[in-house]
């Protein structure tokens, strides 16, 4: 039996396998898909080679599948090849998305594995305000809503930046402050049950218009005090 996390590098899917860790269902392996299409509707797309790191860090296995085309059938296809051949828990971190919802567990159904989704329908603020106390160290690398002006580019979201973004949803325009409408991506780069931490060497900042990104094009792993190696 297998738990297989399918895992992006951002807070949501990282702070569900942790979740599905401390609560029985030990996760085995990350597995993040990867998706041609940079619009994709089903898929995180900003910075999916950190996965790896992610893995590493944390002692878990890793699975890449690659998504190629650019539309829904290719997309749950790879979905499904993801999920096939093994048995166990599917774990993802779905918030909102009834689109994404309902594509994945019509497939899990399909390939006889059930789904488990610990923050599917909580309060956007109070996931993120979970995922800050557990003390994930999350990093904005896409912000894409008018009151996510690219100052936040690669800012650590704390309880002082969840607080900004409110502000500016309240007063400028709602925004779902958990990024789940597509608001905003982030990254992960520690966490206390990481065993070493990501550093970023070499990033690139893209702003066209109301998007930006923040690229990340080379980044290592740093033993953490009290691990071995350090």
């Amino acid at each position: 039996m297998t738990v297989t996390a399918l895992v992006s590098g951002g807070k949501d899917s990282i702070y569900s396998a942790y979740l599905a860790d401390t609560q029985g269902r030990t996760v085995d392996e990350l597995v993040v898909l990867r998706p041609a299409d940079p619009e994709s509707m089903m898929y995180h797309t900003p910075n999916l080679d950190l996965v790896a790191l992610q893995a590493e860090a944390w002692g878990k296995s890793y699975r890449s599948v690659e998504v190629p085309g650019h539309d829904e059938p290719s997309e749950l296809a790879a979905l499904e090849q993801a999920m096939a051949g093994r048995s166990g828990w599917v774990v993802a971190g779905a918030i909102a998305s009834s689109y994404q919802w309902a594509r994945l567990l019509a497939v899990a159904d399909r390939v006889g594995r059930p789904v488990y989704t610990p923050l599917w329908r909580k309060d956007p603020g109070r996931v993120v305000r979970e995922e800050i106390s557990a003390g994930l160290d999350i990093r904005l690398v896409h912000l894409a809503a008018e009151p996510l002006s690219d100052e936040l580019l690669g800012l650590r979201l704390d309880a002082a930046t969840l607080a900004e973004i409110e502000s500016r949803s309240a007063r400028v325009r709602t925004t779902n402050v958990a990024g789940e409408g597509g608001e905003y991506e982030s990254l992960v780069v520690d966490a206390p049950f990481f065993r070493s931490r990501i550093e970023l060497d070499r990033v690139e900042r893209q702003v066209d218009g109301s998007v930006s990104r923040l690229r990340v094009h080379d980044a290592h792993l740093v033993p953490k005090s009290g691990t071995a190696g350090s």
